[in-house]
């Protein structure tokens, strides 16, 4: 398939493929605080206010991640980045309806066309990779290097070289990508349409309806 396994030896490198990495789970809101009364629930606003640091029991569970971090950053940099790796079905909604192969064909075609914020990984045994899988650009981990390059036994594999070529331009169009709203030009049949699907989509000032030219007449 797509994957090489390296030697526990091998430096870390981007595309390397870890299971069992601890992902923290932090609520903004109920944050488990000890100190000296005790353990007690408090609101991270309050705690940053207060500028102090406290000691807290934080919820940790495992999950597969890839490296994000440059080849070069990871032998020398403090810390590596990862972003998580999940079922396929669970980072892209519309994959949850698929049944077919031309149904697959065509959402993972879309690397070719769309920015998206997903990588697929498909599915191999040796990685745990029981059913199709996607990397989702969106959740990220930060690890030290020193610490993770201690538990390289972690390292399932990792992409060869041309899924890495694919998985650096993936990476670097998700995190150079701009906010557009591609509704703008539109007129007032055009946006009816685009709002019937995209609900959220506001229109702009020149596209109220007492600003909007009658769009039969152009």
């Amino acid at each position: 398939m797509i994957y090489e396994f390296p030697e526990f030896e091998c430096p870390i490198r981007q595309g390397d493929i870890f299971v069992g990495l601890p992902r923290v789970e932090v609520s903004l809101n109920r944050i488990p605080v000890i100190d000296e009364d005790g353990p007690h629930e408090s609101m991270w606003v309050d705690v940053a206010k207060a500028g102090n640091q406290v000691r807290a029991i934080l919820p940790l569970r495992p999950v597969t991640a890839i490296v994000i971090s440059q080849d070069c950053d990871n032998l020398r940099s403090n810390d590596i980045s990862l972003c998580e790796v999940r079922g396929f079905r669970d980072v892209d909604g519309k994959a949850k309806d698929v049944k077919n192969p031309k149904g697959w064909v065509s959402i993972l075609t879309q690397h070719a066309r769309i920015n998206l914020k997903w990588f697929y990984l498909p599915p191999d045994n040796t990685l745990g990779f029981v059913d199709k899988m996607a990397v989702d650009f969106t959740v990220t981990l930060r690890v030290s290097r020193l610490e993770l390059e201690a538990y390289r036994e972690f390292r399932k594999g990792r992409l060869n070289a041309t899924a890495d070529e694919h998985f650096r331009e993936r990476l670097s169009e998700f995190f150079r990508r701009y906010p557009y709203d591609e509704w703008y030009p539109f007129n007032a049949e055009e946006l009816a349409y685009y709002q019937s699907n995209y609900p959220d989509a506001k229109p702009f000032e020149w596209q109220e309806a007492k600003s909007m030219p009658d769009s039969k007449s152009s």
